[in-house]
């Protein structure tokens, strides 16, 4: 048996299956780890949805951004965007089913045995890994209950930009959701900014990713933390991180990591269904 994690797909269907086949992935043998950001800008997200969602329990799946962001113009709180390409999951037959089933999926996995912890975008720096555990575990709670609605009325926001133990209410789940889904970079206190998307070393002065704010809580002895989101930072390993995506709906790559044994990376180069910007 194996166990994969694959960075974005976003829509990316035909790329998925190659790379799967590459991976000669077998659903009733192996483990799928997927970062999020199922669906958006590429062409196929429904395709990708379905497929992911009748894996069953051999893929674990992360909210990501795009995910949020679908989720919420199913509930009527978001209106898509010129650039979104899920308005044929919104009208497909099983939409409601496929949401249902999405806003179910955690924030936050971990298999201490493999050795990784698995989100969509990042920690908060002051975050420690029990930590972002409970907030994770609070923030699902919301997104699969009965109360989801009214989450998505009050989800959009940049603010607040850091965590404190003083928040409540919308402004404590919309910070969490942000640091878990939209998080890239940060100032040198930790608070999130979420005006400048580019890859590291273009960013205005005084932000720096958020893996290298001082003092950021590292992951556990023994523990990886594996996230996408990322595009323009591409893969990256850095310390106790590996990050995966690598731009498949730009024309890079969609890449997997092997977590069990020896850890590999595997890429399957994408056409592009869109051009950066």
């Amino acid at each position: 048996m194996a166990t994969y994690c694959i960075g974005d797909i976003q829509g990316c269907h035909d790329e998925f299956l190659a790379l799967l086949d590459r991976l000669q992935f077998d659903p009733k043998r192996d483990r799928l780890w997927l970062t999020g950001d199922l669906v958006n800008r590429g062409p196929r997200s429904l395709a990708v949805m379905r497929y992911v969602r009748d894996l069953g329990d051999c893929a674990t799946v992360i909210l990501g951004n795009h995910d949020i962001h679908m989720l919420a113009a199913w509930a009527g709180a978001s209106n898509l965007k010129k650039n979104d390409t899920v308005q044929h999951v919104l009208d497909a037959r099983d939409a409601d089913e496929l949401m249902h089933w999405l806003r179910r999926q955690p924030l936050l996995h971990e298999d201490p045995g493999l050795g990784y912890v698995m989100l969509h975008a990042g920690l908060l720096p002051a975050w420690t890994l029990e930590q972002a555990r409970e907030r994770a575990r609070e923030a699902e709670t919301a997104l699969a209950g009965e109360g989801y609605r009214e989450l998505f009325d009050h989800i959009y926001g940049d603010t607040p930009d850091n965590w404190s133990d003083d928040l409540t209410g919308w402004d404590r789940l919309r910070c969490i959701i942000n640091a878990f889904t939209r998080m890239r970079f940060c100032d040198m206190q930790g608070r999130m900014r979420m005006d400048y998307k580019g890859p590291p070393g273009g960013q205005p002065d005084g932000l720096v990713p958020w893996f290298q704010v001082p003092g950021r809580k590292p992951m556990p002895a023994g523990l990886t933390l594996v996230v996408g989101h990322w595009s323009t930072l591409g893969y990256l390993e850095q310390g106790d991180l590996v990050a995966l995506d690598t731009g498949c709906l730009w024309g890079g790559c969609l890449t997997a990591i092997r977590l069990d044994g020896e850890r590999q990376r595997i890429s399957q180069p994408c056409p592009g269904a869109k051009r950066p910007g």
